[in-house]
């Protein structure tokens, strides 16, 4: 039998006192929140971002903790002798290798995790050049800092992919997206050379094409190679081939298998065959080096990749030995780019297109720039030919009869129908060479070209002769005096100009008409009837009428009696644009030149242009009329053939330029010759002969040439 033994007086006893073993017990419990805290601690060095992701592994920790705590090395160690007693165990050894194996995993693990695949991608990688198009729907011209045209996969052969392919990564459709051996080899060069290239496979090599820069460092290989596998999870294999044969810079300024193909071979990518698209293939090791026009040792350097290339594609089975056997001779590629500053007429109309384009689509210049844009001009394709080869012929034929005029003669011209879609117009001889355009320059008076403009204010506003009287009504058959030298009047009485002179009108060659009505005036380009008008009808109606018409406000001239006889400066566009108003029964749409653009073949919303009333219907039919009997007076054989055409000629004071302007079809064309030394400065200079005679007008044979009457 056990005894007791009672505790001492004033002691309780153990199961009661303070401090007793079933307090103990009680008390050596953990709570909950212990317990989670415990369970957390491995944790708690951790970055909060991670301490969710690694929570599952904490019990094990726990587990593993007295373990490890063994493979602590006590040194030196007990039991060994000499340099054994430094040594790790193979314990130690195996614990630490395991261990660095379950961190790395982790840490891939995590990494793969924590990678995003971007949503933004490289603005760079996806800028794409613009293209458009003629007025029938044929390409006309490409633009863009970078020439690109993504393509879809099905449109690029097959031999051509495989090309690539063979090049760059055979087994793409079979690897995970990354190379460990490459991204291995990648690293050892990184530390062992300082630099990072090879390694990449073609999803490698596309995700840094559009999400990533061209830095080359190790972070950027990791971050590389996380997004490759992950990409290569979510997407399919043919759309990161096809991203990537879009994306991969090819040299001459492409981007893209499409441009690449058209600037080395002038061709689309889908007329390649394999020996060109080998060629292509060896570019994306470097055009720099493989570009085998650049020079001898480029060139040598070429016909060996591509020879390895196409002896790849036999050896993987997607070219046949027989094929491969008519490759014999390399296929040395275009001198130049076919797609770049040609520096002919298609450079002038792209420039107006594509201005046009961003102000009525809201484009931002960068946002233009970035490309995948298509657009659709109104620019007729037989009528800027026919524009373009008579306006050649002209300078040639000036530049044998009159080589000292012909040195600074300059040619602007402009087809715009009476809806305001303008079919053609001549820039210049050399986009190039010269920097403005001259069917868009406002350098020249328009002269007696601009009296339709005061004729048509007259008859739609009437003349006023004294200062508080009603307006009259003015017609065709109102007359005026036709007579050279005659003052021009205001209410008050004389017009006097800052000198002191009375200001007077005058005609071509100091002739006299007499009493003359309106219409015969304007038909027969009698200037002194018209500068009579204009101050009776009130110069800033004229002013109003012109820009009403299509003349734009700054090209105006002063108000002043000259204004009249034409001391404003209009652009051959504008001339044409304002003549077609007349033929449009007094209706005026401003001049376009793009009709629709897309992106990347989804409709972009354009401001197209609406036709506002200028003159009145019957107003624009008079003007019309006296226009006719002006075509029918200078070319009487031409208008018997060609009934409706209507036409003026446009002479100025000083002999600074020669235009011709008329209607015919429905399409108004403006034309004008004039000379300008550049290299002094913009002032016009005299013809000298330039614009030819009564029987050779230089202006009205272009005209004529432009319309299709000649």
């Amino acid at each position: 039998m056990q005894l007791r033994v009672p505790p001492p007086p004033g002691k309780p006893e153990p199961e009661q006192a303070v401090g007793g073993r079933a307090e103990r017990r009680r008390s050596a419990r953990p709570t909950g929140k212990e317990r989670a805290a415990a369970l957390t601690a491995p944790l708690a060095g951790l970055p909060a971002r991670l301490r969710p992701l690694l929570a599952p592994l904490a019990p094990y920790a726990r587990r593993l903790a007295p373990y490890a705590r063994r493979l602590k090395p006590v040194y030196p160690r007990p039991g060994r002798t000499g340099w054994r007693r430094w040594m790790p165990s193979w314990r130690q050894w195996l614990g630490a290798t395991l261990a660095s194996f379950g961190l790395l995993s982790a840490f891939l693990v995590t990494a793969y995790a924590l990678t995003d695949i971007p949503s933004n991608l490289n603005s760079y990688a996806t800028q794409q050049d613009n293209v458009y198009f003629w007025s029938d729907g044929t390409p006309m011209a490409r633009t863009g800092w970078v020439q690109r045209q993504a393509m879809p996969l099905k449109e690029i052969p097959e031999d051509v992919r495989w090309a690539v392919l063979a090049a760059e990564n055979e087994d793409f459709y079979s690897d995970p997206g990354v190379s460990v051996k490459g991204i291995s080899r990648a690293l050892f060069r990184t530390v062992g050379e300082g630099d990072t290239e090879g390694g990449s496979t073609i999803t490698q090599q596309y995700v840094k094409n559009v999400y990533l820069t061209q830095n080359r460092t190790i972070s950027r290989k990791f971050t590389e190679a996380m997004i490759s596998l992950k990409l290569d999870n979510k997407m399919s294999k043919d759309k990161i081939l096809e991203g990537y044969l879009n994306t991969s810079w090819f040299g001459r300024g492409t981007y893209g298998i499409q441009r690449a193909a058209q600037a080395y071979y002038g061709k689309d990518v889908s007329k390649l065959n394999a020996s060109q698209a080998a060629m292509l293939a060896s570019l994306l090791k470097g055009a720099g080096l493989y570009d085998p026009t650049l020079s001898a040792a480029n060139h040598k350097r070429a016909v060996e990749r591509w020879s390895w290339i196409l002896d790849r594609m036999v050896k993987i089975g997607k070219l046949s030995p027989r094929e491969r056997a008519t490759y014999k001779t390399f296929p040395d590629p275009l001198k130049n780019n076919p797609l770049y500053d040609t520096g002919e007429q298609s450079d002038y109309l792209v420039e107006l297109a594509s201005q046009y384009a961003k102000n009525a689509a809201h484009l931002t210049a960068k946002q233009f720039d970035l490309g995948g844009y298509q657009i659709y001009t109104t620019f007729d394709r037989k009528r800027e030919k026919a524009l373009t080869d008579a306006v050649g012929k002209a300078r040639k034929k000036a530049e044998q009869d009159n080589p000292k005029a012909a040195k600074n003669g300059h040619y602007g011209a402009s087809s715009v129908a009476s809806d305001g879609r303008i079919l053609a117009v001549y820039g210049g001889p050399d986009h190039r060479k010269q920097g403005y355009n001259e069917s868009n320059a406002t350098t020249v008076p328009a002269g007696s070209a601009f009296l339709p403009f005061v004729y048509a204010a007259g008859l739609e506003h009437g003349a006023r002769k004294t200062r508080d009287g009603a307006a009259t009504t003015v017609t065709p058959d109102s007359v005026y005096d036709g007579d050279d030298g005659v003052p021009v009047t205001t209410p008050e009485g004389p017009y006097w100009d800052r000198s002191g002179k009375k200001v007077a009108a005058h005609n071509d060659g100091g002739r006299s008409y007499g009493q003359i009505t309106l219409r015969e005036a304007l038909a027969r380009s009698v200037n002194t009837p018209f500068m009579q008008l204009g101050m009776d009808t009130g110069l800033k109606t004229v002013r109003r009428t012109a820009e009403a018409a299509g003349l734009l406000p700054s090209s105006i001239g002063p108000q002043v009696p000259a204004l009249s006889l034409g001391n404003s400066t209009p652009s051959a566009i504008r001339m044409a644009s304002a003549y077609a108003t007349f033929a449009a029964d007094g209706t005026h749409t401003e001049p376009y030149s793009v009709s629709r653009v897309t992106r990347n073949g989804a409709p972009v919303p354009l401001a197209t242009p609406h036709p506002e009333r200028a003159v009145g219907a019957e107003v624009a039919e008079q003007v019309t009329d006296a226009l006719t009997d002006s075509f029918r007076n200078g070319h009487p054989d031409t208008a018997a053939a060609h009934p409706g055409v209507a036409g003026k000629a446009g002479t100025t004071e000083k002999d600074t330029a020669a235009w011709y302007a008329g209607t015919a079809d429905s399409v108004s064309t403006a034309v004008v010759v004039y000379r300008i030394d550049l290299a002094k400065s913009l002032e016009p200079l005299p013809l000298d002969g330039l614009a030819g005679n009564s029987t050779d007008d230089v202006p009205y044979n272009l005209w004529s040439a432009a319309t299709g009457l000649d």
